[in-house]
């Protein structure tokens, strides 16, 4: 039986734009309480307004660790509780391949993408141990799981590296009832394709994924019973472009 999640608490960062913004209003409309981190406050005040009076914001970069640890102090203090923790925060680069990164956009997207996320889950982790419950949900990849040229050497090994330390997190915190999913998007119609070096055109994005599509599989993982731990969860369009193209270069065309 799917859980009630009237009144428990949510925290997602990215919460501004895409799958953020998809899973909060979606926990939102479950009941609980959503706390909305990112770093543009009209983007958050524009999400707050489509949840049901049950948002509060707390503007964040989570690439800063102290300031992290000081927006889950005040969701703890003005809550009492952390319930989920839904860490979607994450960037990609425009110049993103061998050949044009650059050395400060690697070390951006790996703050953003993998140590943002660490220090998300390290600030929640004590109270979750504490009351003796609590749901992570890391926004990996596709890419956190396939190695390819598209997304280029930063963001994979952010993604690869989030999902270590997602499996590490149920290794060492279950015996608490803490259990942490990493959910390995293919193609998501979400801002982030803007950056693409290849323009992605609306017909192709109009297949993908969507953001509402990830808010529900983010309520569904909140909403199951405690007992049950779903380790990492991949989603993909069913018109998936890296099928369609291996299938046309690969496979006979009647």
């Amino acid at each position: 039986m799917l859980r009630d999640l009237t009144g428990k608490i949510a925290w997602i960062t990215g919460a501004g734009t895409g799958i953020g913004e998809g899973g909060a209003v979606a926990l939102a409309e479950a009941g609980m309480h959503v706390v909305l981190s990112g770093r543009r406050r009209d983007k958050l005040e524009a999400v707050a307004d489509r949840c049901q009076g049950r948002a509060s914001i707390e503007v964040l970069d989570v690439a800063d660790k102290e300031a992290v640890q000081n927006v889950a102090s005040r969701i703890l203090e003005a809550h009492g509780r952390i319930d989920v923790l839904v860490a979607s925060a994450g960037i990609n680069v425009k110049d993103r391949n061998w050949h044009n990164v650059t050395l400060e956009d690697w070390d951006q997207v790996i703050r953003i993408d993998l140590d943002g996320a660490f220090y998300c889950c390290k600030a929640v982790l004590p109270a979750m141990k504490a009351q003796g419950d609590g749901l992570i949900v890391n926004i990996s990849s596709w890419a956190g799981k396939h190695v390819s040229i598209v997304t280029g050497p930063a963001y994979t090994a952010a993604k690869h590296a989030m999902n270590a330390m997602n499996e590490s997190l149920n290794m060492e915190a279950c015996t608490y009832g803490v259990r942490a999913c990493a959910i390995c998007p293919g193609e998501v119609a979400t801002p982030i394709l803007d950056n693409r070096p290849i323009p992605v055109s609306e017909d192709d994005r109009a297949k993908m994924v969507q953001s509402e599509d990830c808010g529900e599989v983010i309520r569904f993982l909140a909403q199951l019973p405690p007992h049950v731990c779903i380790n990492d969860l991949t989603i993909s369009p069913t018109w998936n472009r890296g099928y369609v193209a291996a299938g046309r270069a690969q496979l006979p065309q009647d």
